[in-house]
């Protein structure tokens, strides 16, 4: 029994005789002093209870209910009359006040000896758990002493991938490769066949100063910049995880949120990407598992999610629901691109001004963790860009690069528009989660080259087993097209097709390791740039293929 219920046993007895003399002593009067006749042991008889439901006139609204039961259950040091009563507005004498008090102090003395027995048992147990407590005292002390801030966390992500690619289909030797196709098969591997071992850092700072709000630094560095793995050749071989800072490290975000009410959020930064200010993502494929191509992890609409990063501001709406609950969302942002918004000059740059390079996207979702769909628009100025697609459409005299004549811009500009939908099972199992995005983009504006393409489109379904094989691992499976050119203006149609897929398996290791060995091909990366096109009279029928194989390798920290 603990020391605070033997106090409790002392307190509930001096409570209760107390309580009862001074009863007593209002109904006593002193005509009726000389005919009262203190009860003795020898007068009445007394017999021990176990439970205060025994004593037939003592009620749970008695003002001593509670001491009374208390001194029976947790003591048994409490006596009745043999009738069944208690009598409790009774006086007693004090030599009944003096039998009642040894009682409970007998069953006190009996506790505290057991209690001394125990202790004495269980010493070198205390004596160890002491030892251990003071010990972590002495750690969160001396962590309290030398950390940073109260307010700020460090979280950081190392990747290593080690892999290559390689290319097949027409061969043009002695003819140099670039991204607009220039040479063959053996071209590309003569320049990007090698096996390669690259890395990318990324360390988060979050700091709370509300406990609602963030305050984002990222800093960031990688070795992709002579990578096929970073984009090098066909864009569409970059990594999700590819960053080029020739080992420097660099500010690579830096942004501010806080919430407005219960459902709208603000976000400004000096440096932010319009795709990790959404109230809601539109796909599950690489949630839970790894994220290899740059493609697939934009949900397969690069025309809409270009992850623009630059000086941003925006804000998102979510509607308040039970957990579990579907949810409706609107979000919306603002980022220029190119470093433009800390260009002084308005003629190269600036925040909200014609040459800003800005990106205007919003989206409206409904969903949550087991569905969900989303639709979104995209508006782009010039030098603005569809992140991923053929080399066709990234070749800079037909996308949107801004262009000067006779001293005035271009106002090339882009529209673009994507459904987004994901479903997954509860369990995971055999049904794989499901995610599916379609896109299409227009471009407008003043026509640089006859060929210039007015319209593009870009497709992706992704599948994921949660998971596969052993639990805590993923497998995923991609296929789409990334972006590639539908319409051309003043010339014929565009022949710009090719296909993409992944496979991936991401086995955990542990809670902060994860290897992720993955293959993927690119059918016809170049596109309309394939070499050797052969004019069959119902189209070409270039051949230019890439087929990539890494081990993706993540540490998180």
């Amino acid at each position: 029994m603990k020391l605070a219920h033997q106090f409790l046993a002392c307190q509930a007895v001096v409570a209760l005789l107390a309580q009862t003399s001074a009863t007593n002593a209002t109904e006593l009067s002193i005509d009726r002093i000389s005919s009262y006749v203190p009860l003795s042991k020898d007068a009445v008889s007394v017999e021990q209870v176990t439970s205060i439901t025994q004593f037939s006139d003592v009620y749970p609204t008695d003002w001593a209910y509670q001491a009374l039961s208390n001194l029976i259950e947790r003591y048994g040091c409490v006596a009745g009359y043999p009738n069944g009563t208690y009598r409790g507005n009774r006086a007693m004498t004090r030599f009944e006040a003096a039998a009642l008090l040894n009682a409970c102090l007998d069953r006190v003395t009996e506790v505290t000896d057991e209690l001394k027995r125990l202790m004495k048992e269980f010493e070198k147990e205390l004596a160890i758990v002491k030892g251990r407590v003071d010990g972590l005292e002495a750690r969160v002390g001396e962590l309290e002493a030398t950390q940073f801030s109260t307010t700020t966390k460090l979280k950081g992500k190392t990747t290593f991938v080690i892999g290559g690619v390689n290319a097949n289909g027409d061969s043009q030797n002695g003819i140099s490769f670039d991204q607009v196709g220039t040479g063959g098969a053996d071209a590309y591997n003569e320049e990007f066949g090698a096996l390669t071992f690259n890395y990318n850092l990324d360390l988060f700072l979050d700091t709370s100063f509300t406990g609602k709000d963030l305050l984002r630094t990222k800093l960031r560095a990688g070795n992709f910049g002579q990578s096929a793995f970073g984009g090098r050749g066909v864009n569409l071989t970059g990594l999700n995880i590819a960053f080029a800072s020739e080992d420097n490290v660099k500010v690579d975000r830096l942004f501010y949120k806080f919430p407005i009410g219960e459902s709208f959020t603000f976000i400004a930064g000096a440096k932010a990407r319009n795709t990790e200010v959404l109230a809601m993502w539109p796909s599950v494929y690489t949630k839970g598992g790894a994220t290899i191509l740059d493609y697939t992890a934009v949900a397969g609409v690069p025309g809409v999610y270009n992850k623009a990063t630059g000086q941003l501001i925006g804000g998102y709406w979510q509607q308040k629901v039970d957990k579990g609950e579907p949810n409706l969302n609107v979000s919306i942002n603002y980022v220029t691109g190119n470093k433009a918004g800390s260009n002084s000059n308005p003629g190269e740059g600036g925040f909200m001004t014609e040459n800003s390079a800005a990106n205007l996207t919003a989206q409206v979702g409904w969903g949550n963790g087991n569905y969900g769909i989303a639709g979104a628009y995209r508006y782009g100025q010039c030098d603005s860009n569809f992140r991923k697609g053929t080399s066709f459409v990234q070749n800079e005299k037909y996308n949107l690069k801004c262009t000067t004549e006779n001293g005035e811009r271009t106002t090339r500009s882009s529209n673009s528009y994507a459904l987004n939908a994901y479903w997954q099972p509860e369990k995971s199992g055999l049904i794989p989660s499901i995610s599916i995005g379609w896109s299409i983009n227009t471009v407008n504006g003043k026509r640089i080259v006859d060929g210039t393409y007015t319209n593009s489109q870009s497709w992706f379904t992704g599948l994921k087993w949660e998971d596969a094989l052993m639990d805590g691992n993923a497998l995923g499976i991609a296929v789409g097209q990334p972006t590639f050119a539908t319409a051309l203006e003043g010339s014929d149609t565009a022949f710009d097709g090719n296909y993409i897929f992944e496979l991936y398996y991401n086995f955990q290791v542990t809670d902060n390791i994860a290897v992720a060995p993955a293959l993927f091909y690119l059918s016809r990366p170049m596109g309309q740039n394939t070499q050797n096109l052969i004019d069959n009279g119902a189209g070409y029928d270039g051949r230019f293929n890439v087929f990539g194989g890494l081990i993706q390798t993540t540490f998180k920290f």
